[in-house]
């Protein structure tokens, strides 16, 4: 498959990304609310995408949900409840980088949860994403899919790389040595939760780039959004003086020191 040019991809992305803010506005504006899941095996490019999609829009519109590990008292809890916890209110978005199916992956192989839990869940899941759809969430779902030999080689670049080692865990270098676990894990998880209501949809990440634009045009498409009215602002065409204001001596507060001077002066 041939690459795009970066300079096609970074056209592309911009426009997509000034969508994306269209569709924050008309968010805001209609009083929607959004759930956007992102899914698939570690290092399959989900969190770069979720930035791009996320680098222009408002924290307090698009939030993005990325749990930890549960706490002894959410152990306790009805599974879904710390998820539920992180679902938007009228006029925003929130994006789960990994979601309730973790029961479906890493808690089924790994053996975090019992046969019994991951049953239950696989039956349970439909009816619970139901509920969220019949009360008027737009929710879809993402499973962002790369090949066992591209898995491998971006561990190698976070393991060698100093800015991004903190990305490699033990439990990913475990996924290499259960790679068919998880996809039985996997296709049970498909065929019990992608249906007609809540369908899945795989985004091929073997390509990074490619992968982020089609799934954020995908995303973009099944939303019925619309350009948003603003009132026009205005600004003056130079500062504007109101008094006699004298800003305080320099000496009296402490300044960050010139690094990027120092550096521009070589």
């Amino acid at each position: 498959m041939s690459k795009l040019r970066n300079r096609v991809y970074e056209s592309e992305l911009l426009r997509l990304q000034t969508e994306f803010v269209k569709l924050q506005e008309w968010v805001r504006h209609t009083g929607a609310r959004v759930v956007v899941l992102f899914e698939g095996r570690d290092a399959a490019g989900k969190g770069g995408t979720i930035k791009r999609i996320t680098e222009y829009l408002s924290p307090r519109v698009a939030r993005v949900a990325a749990l930890p590990a549960p706490t002894e008292r959410e152990r306790g809890q009805w599974y879904y409840q710390r998820y539920v916890a992180h679902l938007p209110t009228a006029g925003e978005i929130t994006l789960f980088d990994r979601s309730w199916y973790n029961r479906a992956g890493v808690e089924k192989v790994m053996g975090f949860c019992s046969a019994e839990e991951h049953s239950r869940f696989l039956t349970e899941t439909p009816v619970f994403e139901r509920l969220l759809i019949d009360d008027g969430i737009l929710l879809r779902k993402y499973w962002f899919s790369v090949s066992q030999a591209e898995q491998l080689r971006r561990f190698a670049k976070r393991r060698n790389d100093p800015r991004r080692q903190w990305k490699l865990s033990p439990m990913d270098t475990e996924a290499v040595y259960r790679w068919e676990d998880y996809s039985r894990a996997r296709d049970e998880m498909m065929a019990a939760t992608d249906v007609p209501t809540s369908p899945w949809y795989v985004v091929e990440s073997e390509i990074k780039k490619h992968a982020r634009l089609n799934m954020m045009a995908h995303l973009l498409s099944t939303i019925p959004y619309g350009e948003v009215t603003h009132e026009k602002v205005t600004l003056p065409s130079a500062p504007v003086v109101t008094g006699d204001y004298q800003r305080p001596d320099r000496g009296l507060y402490n300044y960050v020191d010139d690094y990027a001077g120092r550096l521009a002066a070589g």
